[in-house]
């Protein structure tokens, strides 16, 4: 028998292969890889395996637990629904990026050692731009850079805690950590910018709706998710997440409102719903962790879900604006029945995925008598029923006609969006099956409580009816094209602002410098040096330049003038012992 290969192996091996084959080929092979991905994770032993020596140290390149293997199924997953999503796309680089960026994403995840870790993080970041630039616009083209600056910086700053980190423990195993020293703050820090902390985000909601629309979908699963599953690994129980993860979940709700392009609308939710999962692991209760772990994987679900209805509207029509699309539920209507199942999930409503997780955190947020958290998580949950669970189907589906009738989405991205709202529906409809993979056992939750359903329809239907107050009083922002700056005005007014005081500081002492070191010193010394020999010799020679010459006007040789000059006192005796003391010297360091 076969012995299994590493987690990440089948996709990243699968991948170097895709190039070599096309067409109908190339399809089947990769919708293969995820099978066999998912074959070769339940044959792998629990514990370490796949370990190698390196530098003295141990490689784990296949740590089996229950934290890793949620993750794991999870992503096998969703690798093979957007595979599935992704059949029409016959471009090499997006076909092997998807690919490696969904192996990169489980080899962090199964990865024992930091150094493991850390390859496997910087892949992701390198492979996440492919799909970014794939798209091929301007727009495209620098929101990749920019993702690329944001996530090299954090990869450096990851880099330098890992080196502090084995420098005081001695070890490379990636496992708890806590805020215990400069290097566990820099890891800490590192990790944060992947999750898209609040002011270290923006390269989230800038990259994320400037990718290809099959690429959107990756990278809308992989690289914050990741993120969570690297502080619920390392930092369960830290304090400053919960307060991190509150403000997570409020502020995307005020730029989500106001956003007109329905994709970025999604990267501010999913920045929101990431907040829940934070401030979970920042609880650190059994409870907790079991809920942010499974929100994690219904998001990854839902959020998926929203992200390839709305691709779906943007691949038939080319516009994803709000002020652009509208009544399209006449000529999509699965579509849109499909985008309506990812709403109602993301609303954690009752009987749909979110509901059986989401609960879970608040209840340990309400358990740990935590009040203000809690509130805010509350303003949350209504919050992003407002803005994804009715804002994205209400304005692509309904809202005004704009005349657009494009055809029904193809049948593969239906399929891959029908399976998706399927599991949606079934995870929430019976949670036991969720329950039974989370990494605390027995779980112990039961999300279908009176108390509980009650409380949660209450907080779905006034969101609703202020929502159609506020938009028939016309108080609701109006959709309108414009572009809204989010933290990165503080950079980009920042950095004019440091552009200024360095240059009229450091540009204007360099200005002195050229004028008195360059060009006035400087000068000086190579137009002495220029004429150097002449100006030396003529000191040396004017002593007894006139007797070079006879009294009768004969010349005479230079060695009867220099022997006059020494009898004459012309030249000094000291003169001559300097000379030789200087041959010496060069002698002896020649020697």
């Amino acid at each position: 028998m076969i012995s299994p290969l590493p987690p990440a192996a089948p996709f990243i091996l699968g991948a170097l292969l895709l190039p070599f084959f096309r067409g109908h080929v190339r399809r089947a092979v990769m919708l293969a890889l995820p099978v066999l991905a998912f074959i070769n994770l339940i044959h792998l032993p629990t514990g370490d395996s796949w370990t190698l020596s390196f530098l003295g140290q141990e490689l784990v390149l296949a740590r089996i637990d229950r934290l890793s293997l949620v993750f794991g199924y999870i992503f096998i997953l969703i690798g093979l629904i957007t595979t599935i999503y992704a059949l029409h796309v016959e471009e090499t680089v997006q076909n092997v990026s998807g690919m490696l960026y969904t192996g990169s994403a489980l080899g962090v995840v199964f990865a024992g050692d930091f150094f493991t870790f850390f390859i496997f993080w910087e892949l992701l970041t390198v492979f996440c731009v492919q799909l970014i630039w794939a798209r091929r616009t301007r727009q495209s083209m620098g929101a990749g850079f920019r993702y690329l600056m944001f996530h090299v910086a954090g990869g450096l700053i990851l880099l330098a805690g890992i080196v502090l980190r084995v420098h005081h423990t001695g070890s490379i195993e990636f496992g708890l950590i806590g805020l215990d020293g400069p290097g566990s703050h820099l890891i800490f820090l590192g990790l944060g910018i992947n999750c898209a902390w609040p002011l270290l985000h923006t390269w989230l909601s800038d990259a994320y709706p400037e990718a290809t629309i099959t690429g959107t979908v990756f990278l809308s699963a992989f690289t914050t998710k990741t993120a969570v599953y690297a502080l619920a690994r390392a930092y369960p129980g830290t304090e400053a997440l919960i307060w991190i993860g509150a403000a997570m979940a409020g502020f995307p709700i005020f730029f989500a409102v106001i956003e007109n392009d329905l994709r970025r609308v999604l990267a501010y939710s999913l920045i929101n719903q990431v907040g829940f999962m934070v401030c979970g692991i920042g609880i650190g209760t059994q409870l907790a962790i079991n809920g942010a772990v499974a929100h994690a994987f219904n998001d990854i679900l839902f959020k998926g879900l929203l992200f390839m209805t709305m691709g779906a509207v943007m691949y038939r029509t080319g516009k994803i604006n709000a002020t652009d699309i509208g009544g399209l539920y006449r000529t999509m209507p699965l579509t849109c029945i499909f985008c309506i199942v990812g709403a109602a999930s993301i609303s954690a409503f009752p009987l749909f995925s979110g509901f059986v997780s989401k609960s879970m955190v608040m209840d340990a947020a309400g358990s740990g008598h935590m009040r203000w958290i809690w509130f805010v998580l509350l303003f949350a949950s209504a919050g992003v029923f407002h803005h994804a669970g009715i804002k994205i189907p209400y304005f692509a589906f309904f809202s005004h006609d704009s005349g657009l009738r494009p055809k029904e989405a193809p049948p593969h991205m239906l399929l891959a969006m029908g399976i998706t709202a399927f599991l949606c529906i079934f995870i929430g409809s019976f949670p036991q099956y969720l329950y039974s993979i989370l990494p605390y056992q027995p779980v112990g939750y039961e999300p279908y409580t009176v108390p509980h359903v009650v409380a949660q329809l209450q907080i779905l239907f006034f969101s609703a009816l202020a929502f159609a107050l506020l938009l028939l009083s016309g108080i609701y922002p109006a959709e309108i094209r414009c572009v809204n700056l989010d933290a990165d005005w503080l950079y980009r007014k920042g950095a004019r602002l440091f552009y200024g005081v360095m240059d009229g500081c450091f540009n204007r002492l360099n200005q002195v410098c050229d004028q008195w070191l360059a060009r006035g010193l400087t000068g000086a010394v190579n137009r002495f040096c220029r004429n150097a020999p002449a100006r030396v010799s003529s000191w040396f020679l004017l002593p007894f330049h006139r007797l070079l010459k006879a009294e009768d006007g004969n010349p005479r040789s230079l060695g009867q003038a220099i022997q006059e000059a020494f009898d004459k006192g012309v030249i000094p005796v000291g003169l001559s012992a300097a000379v030789s003391g200087l041959f010496l010297v060069l002698l002896f360091f020649l020697k």
